[in-house]
């Protein structure tokens, strides 16, 4: 039973949008508004810290448009004494400043704007991660819900067993031992129902933790549907709706833009500055102009073979994302494809279980079985059920899990 509390899913949690029915026919209801999901994920830590992130990407990337070198004022002042007497007092002053060359201003403009890039697809990012967490979460509680609402059916059960057995034991028909199995029978189920009760407050205590903005959970797992659209086609809509696979993309630009500026560095930036002096006891004014240029050595070299190597390595962590978003995906779709089908054939079998629970409990009412004939099979229908609904949120998960990542749900496409 823990096991199926910790199966969650959540496609029934969602408001289905963005052409969502051409991919999952008959969408759920809308048992979660859109906006408020959108207002409870943006106010999600994680979201919240990609969107200063973004905001400093902002301020990085006008920094690096204005570039480094900034005007330096420099003054000097000195006294000569002359051999033949008397001292000459004089000065120097001037402003210099450095001057991107080779193209460097205009690489360093778009590092910056690949920065912004950047930290965009982190905060798209950031906003998948926190979808998908509210969605499991959410699915916890309705989970653990459900357990619970089984159990207290079967409590229903113990007691009435518990009644008929005093009852038979009053009329003869039945033995202390018979009283004393049906009395445990009910504390087992007691404990299962605290057990159960637990897991439910403390996956709400996580969700209201996680989300504070989502106070009201529905209480229904609806069942999953069939997917209609091919494996190839969620590949490649997931693909194109990664962030992930942005965020690397837009790595790999930089580590080539970054490689460029390292090439166009090997040519120094001069540094050119004008200045006044005054010599020879004020008699003689001195007008210039300076530059001065740094020597390109080994220095510049190894940092643009190590960019080189950088942009090699980033493209390759780029091939590497791709590939297993791939196989994510691959997974993904097997688990929804495979769940549904056990959820069917759990489904099918579940009502005539059940039936024969029903029967069984009347048939021992009736005294026509015994007790441990009755526990076979209220066990064997419990143990149907459970199967069941296990079977139905691991194919609800893995659908909605396609949805999401697919951006097809609460406008990730948007972002």
């Amino acid at each position: 039973m823990n096991k199926w509390i910790a199966i969650a899913g959540s496609t029934a949690l969602m408001t289905w949008s963005f052409g969502a029915n051409a991919w999952l026919p008959d969408a759920a209801p809308n048992l979660l508004p859109t906006p408020l999901v959108r207002q409870a994920i943006e106010q999600d830590p994680t979201v919240v810290e990609a969107r200063r992130a973004l905001a400093a990407a902002g301020h990085g990337a006008a920094a690096l448009r204005v570039g480094s070198h900034e005007w330096t004022a420099r003054a000097t002042a000195q006294s000569r004494k002359y051999d033949a007497g008397g001292r000459s007092n004089e000065w120097e002053t001037g402003l210099e400043r450095g001057f991107r060359v080779a193209g460097k201003a205009r690489l360093d403009g778009e590092i910056g704007t690949t920065d912004i890039d950047i930290a965009k697809a982190q905060v798209g990012e950031a906003i998948h991660e926190s979808a998908k967490a509210l969605a499991d979460l959410w699915m916890d509680v309705v989970t653990a819900g459900r357990l619970k609402e089984v159990i207290s059916e079967q409590r229903g059960f113990a007691q009435a067993n518990l009644k008929a057995a005093e009852s038979r034991r009053k009329a003869g028909d039945a033995s202390v031992l018979d009283v004393n199995l049906a009395t445990t029978d009910l504390i087992e189920v007691d404990r299962q129902l605290s057990a159960a009760a637990t897991s439910e407050q403390k996956a709400r205590a996580k969700l209201r933790a996680r989300f504070p903005l989502i106070t009201e959970v529905p209480r229904i797992v609806p069942d999953p549907r069939p997917l209609e659209i091919a494996q190839a086609q969620w590949r490649e809509r997931i693909l194109a709706e990664s962030d992930v696979v942005r965020v690397a993309e837009g790595q790999a630009r930089k580590a080539e833009l970054t490689a460029d500026r390292m090439r166009a560095d090997k040519t120094p930036d001069p540094t050119v500055g004008v200045f006044v002096a005054s010599e020879a006891r004020r008699s003689e004014r001195i007008y210039g102009v300076s530059l001065s240029i740094p020597l390109s050595g080994t220095y510049r070299n190894e940092r643009m073979l190590q960019s080189l190597q950088e942009a090699e390595a980033a493209r390759t962590r780029l091939d590497g994302k791709r590939r297993e978003l791939e196989m994510e995906i691959t997974d993904t779709y097997i688990d929804a494809t495979g769940s549904f089908e056990r959820w069917r054939l759990s489904a099918q079998g579940l009502e005539a279980t059940q039936s024969s629970a029903r029967l069984t409990q009347r048939a021992y009412t009736l005294g026509e079985i015994d007790l441990q004939g009755l526990l076979l099979a209220r066990k064997q229908a419990l143990d149907a059920t459970l199967a069941t609904e296990q079977a139905r949120v691991e194919a609800v998960r893995a659908q909605s899990r396609l949805m999401i990542d697919a951006h097809l749900v609460w406008d990730l496409h948007e972002d």
